[in-house]
């Protein structure tokens, strides 16, 4: 099994732990400070550095998509669930219903819920454009501010807009 190597990040929505290996990403997720431990004490491999500089891009609005090798581990439905999620357009949001019909079964909308919740990468597997069917933010591991931080600073670069909720 490769070894796996971690880094943090403060980022403008707090300590971001990242961790990976030289060949993907397996974890972007969101820390206290009193959380943090020293991480790795050796060289992290490029990839990991690559992550981190993706990341301030995407935060400084100079990137939109992300262009790593992904790896978490889950089941068949939460991986097409991930999948899908990585489709959802920058500054755009869909609902939990819309994302069920995705999987094939509308019926499904608690299945991509929890799948969505069990998303370990988060931002780049973007779990934050996930809303209620009524537009509502609804349910985020990592705080409703800091879905609502990442949504409106996806429209402000997308579309100018200021303010979404």
């Amino acid at each position: 099994m490769a070894e796996t190597f971690t880094a943090y990040y403060h980022s403008p929505v707090g300590l971001l732990k990242i961790g990976g290996t030289t060949d993907f990403i397996s974890e972007v997720s969101f820390h206290d400070i009193s959380e943090k431990s020293g991480g790795n004490k050796k060289t992290l491999p490029p990839l990991v550095i690559q992550c981190i500089e993706q990341l301030i891009q995407y935060f400084n609005g100079e990137r939109r998509f992300f262009d790593l090798p992904l790896n978490q581990e889950g089941t068949v439905f939460q991986k097409q669930v991930w999948n899908i999620l990585t489709s959802i357009p920058f500054g755009k949001t869909i609902s939990y219903l819309e994302l069920a019909i995705k999987t094939g079964d509308p019926r499904a909308t608690r299945a991509v819920a929890s799948a969505n919740g069990k998303n370990n990468i988060a931002i780049i597997v973007p779990c934050h454009r996930v809303i209620g069917s009524d537009r509502t933010l609804v349910g985020y591991g990592g705080g409703l501010w800091r879905k609502k931080w990442l949504l409106e600073h996806e429209m402000k670069i997308a579309h100018g807009v200021q303010t979404l909720f």
